[in-house]
């Protein structure tokens, strides 16, 4: 039963895997948002080794009569599958997937309900994703190597996404309406300590497609911890190769790749141009990201769609 008997707006899910402490920072916070008796927790195990059931479940005990929680194991690896399984067994109208290290502000549900009520032309939202490093920020992370990380802020002002931006997986909210007919391709996001992604752009491509209104609000914010581990220049260009594999991913057929090809070349070209412009050391590392992500895209290819497990 929902709490107080209002009508259920929100069912927040949130996929982890094998990272119980972070888990229980998250859950803690939901305590101090407005608007949770009109949402529902529903977390998501993919397969986890660790305490997290302990975690989930400690949770549930200490927050009964207080806020609806679920707990459900999800076997499938890949964030995809876990993903899929929230959608499943959500009841509320509106999907808000949050990460299992991310904080969410004190207005977060309140915000996306407001949105959703008022434009049914809405069908996805997101926000802010402010980082918080567990160490000092390197000195070449800069702003064009931000989106890896799930850094965003475009602004204060409420706008749609511009046609290559979409939410992030920390911080976005969807129509369970929607879900009716897509879901997230499991052959696509992470799995495991694979750094597959790609599911999040399919879903928002194909909402696009049908015309949906996609939209970015500031008063949708969370903070998003980003460990000291990923911190390192190989973490990033691995990520950026694992990009690579992800695009290959997307494009099945003939004509498919050979577009994909033509746009490699193109992409090439463009850095080797910005190579000789590159003068400080994190342009020099973009750059290798950059070739890191088109040899990710042509070993996948070479592979005919078995993806490497490792490097």
């Amino acid at each position: 039963m929902v709490p107080n008997n209002q009508q259920l707006h929100v069912s927040i899910v949130i996929c982890t895997y094998n990272r119980a402490d972070l888990l229980r920072i998250t859950l803690e916070s939901l305590q101090g948002l407005s608007s949770l008796d009109r949402a529902e927790v529903i977390i998501v195990d993919n397969n986890s080794t660790d305490h997290t059931r302990s975690v989930a479940e400690s949770y549930m005990k200490r927050n009964t009569g207080h806020v609806e929680v679920g707990y459900y194991f999800e076997p499938s690896q890949g964030l995809s599958a876990a993903r899929n399984k929230g959608i499943q067994v959500a009841n509320g109208p509106i999907i808000a997937f949050l990460d299992d290290d991310a904080i969410p502000c004190s207005e977060w549900i309140s915000t996306i309900i407001a949105v959703f009520e008022s434009r049914q032309d809405v069908y996805a939202l997101g926000g802010i994703i402010r980082p918080n490093f567990e160490s000092d920020r390197p000195d070449w992370l800069i702003t064009s190597l931000e989106l890896p990380y799930t850094i965003v802020d475009m602004g204060s002002a409420v706008r749609e996404y511009p046609p290559k931006r979409h939410p992030y997986g920390a911080n976005m909210a969807i129509r369970s309406s929607f879900f009716e007919n897509h879901s997230f391709p499991t052959n696509l996001g992470r799995k495991g300590s694979m750094l597959l992604s790609g599911e999040e752009s399919w879903i928002f491509d194909r909402m696009k497609k049908e015309g949906k209104t996609i939209l970015y609000h500031p008063g949708m914010a969370v903070v998003h911890f980003i460990p000291a581990s990923r911190l390192t220049r190989e973490w990033i260009q691995q990520r950026y190769y694992y990009q690579g594999i992800s695009n290959a991913c997307m494009h099945s057929g003939f004509g498919s790749k050979v577009s994909l090809l033509g746009t490699l070349a193109g992409k090439m070209l463009y850095i080797i141009a910005a190579s000789l412009f590159a003068r400080n050391e994190g342009s020099r590392l973009l750059i290798k990201c950059r070739l890191e992500s088109i040899r990710g895209t042509l070993d996948m290819l070479r592979r005919r769609g078995n993806t490497p497990l490792v490097r």
